[in-house]
C-alpha cells in the first residue's frame, strides 16, 4: 500500500480535484469516517467534532452528516473565511442532517466543557498541510482532547504532527484512532509521531488512481490484505525440500542459542528441512535443544575446509541465513567472507556476519540477499555513525543508493529498502524488545527466501509477520515474553484477511 509524504499528498489531492471534483472527494472522505466511527461506538449518544478552518475541518462536516442516527452531532468549528466547495457542500449536508454548529472554545476549559459526555471526539483541526507548531487556541483544544475521556479518532492525521518527517509537538493530539484519508501518510507511521496515532486505517476516497501517478521516492506499507497475498503457499504435492529448506550458519560456543531460536524460526515459518551448521564447540549445546534440525559441524580453525564443507551443504539448500551468534574471530571473518563470495543462493545477513562484513560489503553486490542491522550495527555497517533522531530515511536510503544492498534497518518501525521503494513495518511492538527476537526473524526471512520471496519481500513480509506473532505472543503472556514464544505464536499470528463486504476502511495491523 502506498504511503506519501505531505507534498506527494497535496499533489495527489490536486489531480483528484481535477478528475472527480471537491465535492465527490469529500462526500468520499466522510463515508470512509462515519464507517470508522459506526465501528468504534455503534451505540454513540454524542459525537463532538472540533473543526478547523480548512478542509480537514469540512471533513468532520461530512462525516456527522453521513453518520446520521439518533446521536447528538455537534462540531465546534473554526469560521473558513473562504470555504472551499466541498466544505460548504459539507455544512450544508451536515445541516440538513441535523448536525448542530457551534462556535469554537476558545479556551481549554470551554473545550473540556464541550467534550463533556461524549463518547468519540473527533480531531479535525489541522490537515496534512500544517506542521508541528501550534497555536494558543489549537493548543487549548487539544489539551482538552488529551484529557478526555471519548474515544478520540484524528481525521487524517493527529494535529500537532508532521505529516512528512514525524516530528510531534509535546501537545500534539494522542488518537486512539486515525483515519488516513486517500493513503498514510509516512509521517503518522515514524517515530516520535508513531505512538500518538492508535490504530491506524486507510480511508478509500476514490483516488488510488492519482495516488499511483504520484513521482518521488515511493514509500509502502504491508497491511494483512497484501501480506496474505504475498505469503507462500504449501503446495499439495511438496516435500520436504521444495517446502523450502534454509541452512542456518549460526552459533558459537559461547551464543548456541542465537542458532536455536534462528533454526527454530526458520522451522515455524514453514520451512520442510532446516540444516544448522556451527563450530563443532557448539554442536552439543545445539543437538540439546534442535530436535527436528539437522547440526552440521565444521572446524573453525580450518577456513579453507570450513568454506569447503559449507559451499557442499548449500547445494542442499535453497537459501541461507548466517550471523547469529557466529564468533568474531579473524578465521570466523574469513569463513563468511570467503563463503558469501562464491555464494549463489539467496541469503540473509545479520548479527556476527554484518561485523565481519563492515568493511567487505563489495562482497554483497549483486548477489540476492538482505542485511538486517538494528541501529548500532548500521551505524558500524554504514561508516557513518550513529543515526541522528530524525534521520532514520535519509540514513537508510543514502545507504542502499551507494551499495545496492537490499537493507532491513530494524526499529520500532523497521524500514526496508531496496533501492526502488522504502517500505515501512509498522506491525512491531515493545514485545519484541527482548534477546533473541532478531534471531527469530533471520529464520523467518530465510524460509521466505527457500520458498522462492525476492529479497526485499521475504524482509517485509519477514518483519510483518515477526511483528505480528510478538503481539500474539504478549496477549498470551503480557508479561515476560521470550524470544522462543515469538517462534511458537508464528502460526497463530498468521493474519486472516476479513471477508466482508464493500468498505472504505482498511486497516493497517
Amino acid at each position: 500500500m502506498r504511503v506519501l509524504t505531505a507534498e506527494q499528498m497535496r499533489e495527489a489531492d490536486a489531480a483528484a480535484v481535477q478528475r472527480i471534483g471537491e465535492v465527490a472527494l469529500m462526500r468520499a472522505a466522510g463515508e470512509a469516517i462515519a464507517e470508522s466511527l459506526r465501528a468504534i461506538a455503534p451505540k454513540a449518544r454524542r459525537v463532538v467534532a472540533f473543526a478547523g478552518p480548512g478542509n480537514n475541518g469540512g471533513d468532520a462536516f461530512a462525516a456527522l452528516a453521513e453518520l446520521g442516527g439518533p446521536s447528538q452531532r455537534i462540531v465546534y468549528a473554526m469560521p473558513a473565511r473562504d470555504p472551499s466547495v466541498g466544505r460548504r457542500d459539507a455544512q450544508r449536508r451536515a445541516s440538513a442532517a441535523g448536525v448542530i454548529t457551534r462556535p469554537f472554545p476558545l479556551t481549554t476549559e470551554e473545550a473540556a466543557a464541550a467534550l463533556e459526555g461524549a463518547d468519540i471526539a473527533l480531531d479535525a483541526l489541522l490537515g496534512t498541510g500544517a506542521h508541528a507548531t501550534l497555536s494558543t487556541v489549537f493548543e487549548s483544544a487539544v489539551t482538552a482532547l488529551n484529557e478526555t475521556t471519548a474515544h478520540v479518532l484524528a481525521i487524517d492525521i493527529p494535529t500537532g504532527i508532521d505529516a512528512t518527517t514525524g516530528d510531534a509537538n509535546p501537545h500534539a493530539v494522542r488518537a486512539k484512532t486515525t483515519v488516513a484519508l486517500g493513503a498514510a501518510k509516512i509521517g503518522v507511521l515514524l517515530d516520535p509521531a508513531r505512538s500518538d496515532c492508535g490504530d491506524i486505517y486507510v480511508g478509500d476516497i476514490d483516488i488510488a488512481e492519482d495516488i499511483e501517478a504520484i513521482g518521488g521516492p515511493r514509500y509502502a506499507v504491508l497491511d494483512p490484505i497484501e501480506f496474505a497475498a504475498l505469503f507462500p503457499a504449501r503446495g499439495d504435492a511438496s516435500d520436504k525440500r521444495s517446502a523450502g529448506a534454509p541452512l542456518v550458519i549460526a552459533g558459537s560456543p559461547q551464543f548456541p542459542g542465537a542458532a536455536v531460536l534462528c533454526a527454530r524460526g526458520a522451522a515455524r515459518a514453514g520451512a520442510g528441512y532446516v540444516t544448522v551448521a556451527c563450530p563443532e564447540g557448539a554442536a552439543a549445546a545445539l543437538r540439546a535443544h534442535l530436535v527436528e534440525q539437522v547440526v552440521v559441524t565444521y572446524d573453525e580453525r580450518d577456513v579453507a575446509g570450513s568454506i569447503e564443507l559449507l559451499s557442499d551443504l548449500v547445494k542442499r539448500s535453497t537459501s541461507v541465513a548466517i550471523g547469529p551468534g557466529l564468533g568474531l574471530s579473524d578465521s570466523m571473518g574469513e569463513i563468511v567472507r570467503g563463503f558469501l563470495a562464491v555464494l549463489e543462493r539467496p541469503f540473509v545477513a545479520d548479527a556476527s556476519a554484518l561485523f565481519h562484513l563492515g568493511k567487505h560489503l563489495d562482497i554483497l553486490r549483486g548477489k540476492a540477499c538482505v542485511v538486517t542491522p538494528h541501529e548500532g550495527e548500521f551505524a558500524r555497517l554504514s561508516g557513518e555513525g550513529t543515526i541522528a533522531p530524525g534521520r532514520r530515511v535519509e540514513r537508510l536510503r543514502s545507504f542502499v543508493e551507494r551499495t545496492g544492498i537490499t537493507t532491513l534497518l530494524k526499529g520500532n518501525t523497521t524500514l526496508i529498502d531496496d533501492g526502488t521503494t522504502m517500505h515501512l513495518n509498522v506491525s512491531g511492538t515493545s514485545a519484541l524488545a527482548t534477546a533473541g527476537t532478531g534471531d527469530v526473524l533471520t529464520g523467518i526471512i530465510a524460509t521466505l527466501l527457500s520458498q522462492g520471496l525476492a529479497p526485499v519481500d521475504a524482509a517485509r513480509a519477514g518483519a510483518f509477520w515477526h511483528g505480528l506473532a510478538g503481539r500474539c505472543a504478549s496477549r498470551e503472556r503480557p508479561v515476560g515474553v521470550i524470544a522462543g514464544d515469538v517462534c511458537e505464536a508464528l502460526g497463530a499470528a498468521l493474519p486472516v484477511p476479513a471477508t466482508q463486504g464493500k468498505s472504505r476502511l482498511r486497516r493497517l495491523i
